[in-house]
């Protein structure tokens, strides 16, 4: 117990200040229990801190800012590497991600072929929901993101403004990915995208 302390403690010193500390990071220096007790050592130390459950980061403050807390976009992307998932925006998140709202949603959703989970980082919600390896397939930035959104949303009461808006959007995706996610999506998305890209004025 004591020498996996010592490891750990050692190790997270190397660190930069701001890092993400994972249980996973320390695989091999001691069974779970012990890796989880040591973190939880030196987090009540104060060499690290607990962020959400199973996630550290080690203590970065701005002289003007004062404390910076990790992004939850960084957490997310740190997570799904360290898990070994894919994850990707949904919902309001990925209209948000797309400008389609200068909102930002108190609760971030993502798909992943992980499992389904929640959790806070701070006062953020994240959720992830368990998903189909075929809409992760998607490989468009751009078109990946419209085809998730309209499938949370759905194309019934899309305003004209929006419909501009997701057009000009697509017309910048790379044609051969916005092909190949067009084959990927749902046949009423697939027809909605279709029909406002064959519009001059939507």
């Amino acid at each position: 117990m004591e020498k996996t302390h010592s490891n750990i403690e050692r190790l997270i010193s190397r660190k930069k200040k701001g890092s993400l500390i994972f249980p996973a990071d320390f695989r091999g220096l001691g069974t779970d229990s012990a890796i989880k007790k040591a973190l939880s050592r030196l987090a009540r130390a104060g060499a690290i801190k607990r962020l959400a459950h199973g996630i550290y980061y080690i203590p970065k403050t701005d002289p003007v800012l004062g404390e910076q807390l990790p992004g939850a976009d960084e957490v997310v992307r740190m997570l799904a590497q360290k898990e070994k998932i894919r994850v990707r925006p949904a919902g309001a998140y990925a209209l948000h991600r797309l400008g389609l709202t200068t909102q930002m949603p108190a609760r971030r959703v993502y798909i992943t072929d992980g499992h389904a989970r929640e959790f806070m980082l701070g006062k953020l919600q994240i959720k992830f929901k368990a998903t189909t390896a075929k809409r992760l397939l998607r490989k468009g930035k751009i078109s990946s993101l419209v085809i998730q959104a309209l499938e949370e949303i759905g194309t019934e009461n899309i305003d004209p403004a929006t419909t501009s808006k997701l057009r000009e959007l697509l017309l910048r995706e790379n044609p051969r990915m916005l092909k190949y996610d067009l084959e990927l999506a749902p046949v009423k998305v697939n027809n909605y995208i279709l029909k406002i890209l064959k519009q001059d004025n939507p």
